[in-house]
């Protein structure tokens, strides 16, 4: 029935049928996950007794905030944690990791990059690169910085790590892509990475950047090593409900510990009103495996559809997905503005809109991003955005519900290829 509320060629219309049907056992493999994690989140909330009080939030200093404990109470608990910060105050999925890694690292500190170059906006934190001078990066306050890059395949370097980790005070993986053309690593690579660290070092912590990651698989990285984990509430632990925030999770003295950064020393985790926050963050919360799902159904339907159209995608359709995001060479920059055209257009919010390439904070070249979101930067909602570089890579990720997000694939693939 697309057909009838969106001009496609028949060509579109013949690959689009085509995916479906070649996307049928992914999507029940999604399915299943979605529901454990369903499951699973629904025990977390009854288990620690949420009540319709917890909905109610703080003001001022939001001392003896009970609700908020509840919360955090919750997402620990689902997500295998010991303890959790989860405020409304972070802004942003970089905020949130900056706080962890200045809380973790003082001077004369080393943090060890296991999983190769951090994401862009990573290196203005650390103070590499351009993006990362003058403006009170972890260089400017001592802390030391090393990296271990990926082998040629995207793989880790395991005796890199195992030699680099020795004189590392944290040890960081980015779970997700970034701006490079890999496969999110899968909890086995986690797991293997935590312990060639830990062996080489056992006073090292292993930091897991989760952004994309959360709810994809039946486990989290805190449950096959990790020690900290941290992620925004705009992907997809929020369930496109939540507006803002996000969390950082793990060992107890480790959030202790950061929450003194996230506040003031001496505070920690006492203080940070939640005003009216609460119920949009435990609903979300609450429906994240299942819009997790949503996404991850879509990245499924767009790699089957792209390669159909003969562009290679990362991952495909048939591999296991470890976050949301799905990337593809577009072969250049009228196809990489057409593709994320077409996601504009078939977005509910701003269709009328057309994406331009434009400098973003913490980015070095120009960006292109398309987002007809309701809350505004969420990437767990249909999105898609790319460097204005060689070889114009695109990365396309959410999704909150696959019917939608469907038609706007379709009209991206047809608007990038098909035109």
């Amino acid at each position: 029935m697309i057909e009838q509320f969106f001009d496609l060629k028949p060509e579109v219309l013949a690959l689009d049928k085509k995916a479906l049907e070649l996307c049928k056992d992914q999507f029940a493999h999604v399915e299943e996950i979605r529901d454990y994690n369903q499951l699973k989140m629904l025990k977390a909330f009854t288990g620690c007794g949420v009540e319709a009080r917890h909905f109610w939030g703080s003001s001022g200093y939001g001392v003896w905030d009970d609700s908020r404990n509840k919360l955090e109470e919750v997402f620990a608990r689902c997500m295998g944690a010991e303890a959790a910060l989860v405020r409304p105050q972070f802004m942003s999925g970089t905020h949130t990791l900056a706080v962890a890694l200045f809380g973790l690292l003082r001077p004369g500190d080393t943090l060890l990059a296991a999983t190769g170059r951090p994401y862009d906006t990573l290196e203005g934190v650390i103070g590499i690169g351009e993006a990362g001078k003058g403006c009170g990066t972890l260089r400017e306050f001592g802390v030391l910085y090393d990296e271990c890059p990926l082998k040629p395949d995207f793989t880790p370097d395991y005796e890199a790590i195992a030699r680099q980790a020795k004189n590392a005070t944290v040890v960081h993986i980015q779970r997700s892509r970034g701006y490079t053309q890999r496969n999110a690593f899968d909890l086995a690579t986690i797991r293997k990475v935590a312990e060639i660290a830990r062996q080489a070092n056992p006073n090292a912590v292993i930091f897991v950047d989760n952004c994309y990651g959360e709810f994809t698989q039946k486990q989290e990285p805190l449950e096959v090593g990790a020690d900290l984990i941290a992620g925004s509430f705009i992907k997809n632990p929020g369930g496109g409900i939540t507006p803002t925030g996000g969390y950082i999770a793990g060992r107890a003295d480790l959030v202790e510990k950061v929450s003194h950064r996230f506040t003031a020393p001496g505070i920690g985790a006492e203080l940070g009103c939640t005003q009216d926050s609460l119920r949009d963050t435990f609903l979300g919360f609450y429906y994240a495996p299942g819009v997790v799902c949503e996404a991850l159904k879509t990245a499924i339907y767009a790699q089957c559809l792209l390669e159909l159209s003969g562009v290679n995608p990362v991952p495909r359709y048939t591999a296991d997905h470890n976050d949301i995001v799905t990337c593809f060479d577009s072969g250049s920059a009228a196809a990489l503005q057409g593709f994320c055209t077409g996601i504009q257009q078939g977005s509910p919010i701003d269709s009328i809109a057309a994406p331009e390439p434009a400098d973003e904070p913490g980015y070095t070249d120009k960006v292109i991003m398309a987002s007809g979101s309701f809350t505004e930067g969420s990437t767990i909602e249909l999105s898609c955005d790319g460097p204005l570089r060689e070889p114009y890579t695109c990365y396309l990720q959410g999704g909150v519900n696959f019917t939608a997000a469907r038609a706007a694939v379709l009209c991206a693939v047809q608007n990038a290829f098909f035109a």
